[in-house]
């Protein structure tokens, strides 16, 4: 386990970063929800962002996709500064927002259609998506025919088929059940290793953040700051069902909760 404070041998031959977040602070009047935040993300791996509720994860989130203004500091994606939302960041939202008017093919293809993408183009990119996470067959479907899991992986298909560089995704399996869930973090290792993106993973689950990421900050309660930082790396080559009873990842969950249990009210 690695931390800010201490740095691992090797930490210079990490990714170049796609996304840098520099001196964030964010006020909501009286309240300071961040404060002086810097945090590299590495190009092409998946950082979690963890910390007890209310640390202001999904409102660094926000920030770097454009979606809040920082009181102070600045996101670069690429080297470009973040002034808004924008087509090299998509968002996978906690509570799927598809159109329920839509299939499964419209919903996926949508950002495409805004783009002005040909529709035959467009359809051909969601369909392949759509079979990516495990959905086809079901292009036809309707929001209300589905389970919520597949309604989480047709948020998932959407953000993907817009080709963006930088997926943000707030608690994406928050709301589905815990076998649902289970597999939805193994095709998510299958996704980092095979799409070449950068993921930015928004979670309350120390085992689920363990268990997916190549780097985990814990973020400490408002205003928040970065407490340090994890990336786990003696399991990652392993395989998905070996993950879970590797020594390294139970050690590295027991240790996180050691650091956060103070926090939990």
């Amino acid at each position: 386990m690695s931390q800010t404070n201490a740095p691992p041998a090797g930490v210079g031959d990490l990714p170049e970063s796609a996304v840098s977040t520099r001196s964030i602070s964010k006020n909501y009047g009286a309240v300071e929800a961040l404060r002086d935040l810097s945090l590299e993300f590495p190009r092409g791996q998946l950082t979690s962002l963890l910390g007890p509720s209310g640390c202001g994860k999904t409102t660094l989130l926000k920030i770097i996709a454009g979606l809040l203004e920082p009181t102070s500091g600045e996101v670069e994606v690429n080297g470009n500064k973040v002034t808004g939302p924008g087509p090299d960041r998509a968002f996978v939202f906690q509570d799927f927002a598809l159109l329920p008017w839509a299939s499964v093919i419209r919903n996926v293809a949508f950002g495409l259609e805004m783009r002005g993408i040909a529709k035959s183009e467009r359809e051909g990119i969601a369909e392949h998506y759509i079979k990516e996470v495990g959905l086809g067959g079901f292009e036809q479907s309707y929001p209300h025919e589905l389970s919520g899991g597949m309604r989480q992986r047709v948020g998932l298909a959407r953000a993907l088929s817009v080709d963006a560089q930088v997926l943000l995704m707030d608690e994406p399996f928050s709301a589905v059940d815990e076998q649902t869930r289970r597999k939805f973090q193994e095709d998510l290792l299958g996704l980092v290793a095979n799409e070449n993106k950068t993921f930015i993973f928004v979670t309350h689950s120390i085992e689920e953040a363990v268990y997916v990421s190549d780097q985990i900050a814990i973020l400490l309660p408002r205003p928040s700051r970065v407490s340090e930082i994890i990336r786990p790396s003696g399991f990652r080559d392993k395989g998905a069902d070996n993950i879970r009873r590797d020594p390294e990842y139970l050690d590295i969950v027991d240790q996180i909760w050691a650091s956060l249990r103070t926090y939990v009210e």
